[in-house]
């Protein structure tokens, strides 16, 4: 179950071109899969590492930059282990599990979908060198044509696969490493697009908060949803079940010969729309 809650676009259409390439590339976003065995290193040591991140320089930590989040906290969505910028005319996609926990977060824009997530890591960096060596392998085992090119934090991930466009960014941190897939139709995560340009832009933005709980390498920083937004989708999970068993029970009485149950319905207020919900009460529109 995916619940989408948006700011208003500064122009254009309603439209999430996102949608149609959602399940293509979800099977691409849980590292913790790939083994660290069988790659060719040499493709990946031909790129520099940048120089270290100065105060400026995001993504930062946020034992660094906490003083700071209080005057801009209305401009970010925090959710837990990573607190990230909302693109002007973004939409917010909360990935549901069975069990109506939070499993992913993307971000939609109108040229594609930005996915940020936070691992823990050693206090050396290196995790995302490796990490991407066995994203590489994984992508071209099903098939996808992967080039491994230079970015603003180093190497970076360009992959084509018959569903969509890949673009990974990966940071290596203090005992953390932040990832982002950017996700779009043929050609969006090509250099010099406005899907990357958004990627880069939201990855540097980008506040990591570790917490300092010992945790295996790999293993991803818990996503934990701004109360508001936590609310709305308890109250949506719990609709969903509801219209299930109704449907289900309708079914039984079917296969009965008998009407319908139809249980009694109690007065509620009007809904709002989707951006007039959510998003106003965390202060992102």
């Amino acid at each position: 179950m995916t619940m989408v809650f948006g700011r208003k676009k500064n122009k254009g259409g309603d439209r999430d071109d996102a949608s149609q390439y959602d399940d293509e590339y979800d099977e691409y976003e849980d590292a913790d899969e790939y083994d660290e065995t069988g790659y060719a290193a040499d493709e990946f040591e031909e790129f520099d590492e940048p120089a270290a991140r100065g105060p400026e320089t995001g993504p930062y930590d946020y034992e660094d930059v906490a003083d700071r989040l209080e005057s801009i906290a209305e401009q970010r969505l925090d959710l837990g282990s990573v607190i990230v910028p909302v693109p002007p005319g973004g939409q917010l996609q909360v990935e549901m599990t069975p069990e109506g926990a939070p499993q992913a977060v993307h971000l939609a824009t109108q040229h594609g979908r930005i996915t940020v997530a936070a691992y823990a890591a050693p206090k050396t960096s290196g995790q995302w060198r490796s990490v991407a060596a066995d994203l590489a392998e994984t992508l071209r085992k099903d098939g996808a044509q992967v080039s491994v090119v230079q970015g603003p934090w180093g190497r970076e991930l360009h992959a084509v696969t018959q569903g969509a466009d890949l673009r990974f960014i990966g940071v290596d941190g203090y005992r953390w490493m932040v990832r982002l897939v950017a996700a779009g139709p043929t050609g969006a995560a090509d250099e010099n697009t406005p899907l990357v340009a958004a990627a880069r832009a939201v990855m540097s933005e980008t506040v990591v908060r570790r917490g300092d709980e010992p945790l295996p390498v790999r293993e991803p920083l818990p996503v934990v949803l701004p109360q508001e937004l936590a609310d709305q989708l308890a109250a949506a999970h719990q609709q969903q079940l509801a219209a299930q068993q109704q449907a289900m029970q309708a079914q039984m009485a079917a296969m009965q010969g008998g009407p319908a149950f139809q249980p009694e319905q109690a007065p509620s207020e009007p809904r709002r729309g989707a951006e007039g919900s959510a998003m106003q009460q965390l202060g992102l529109n």
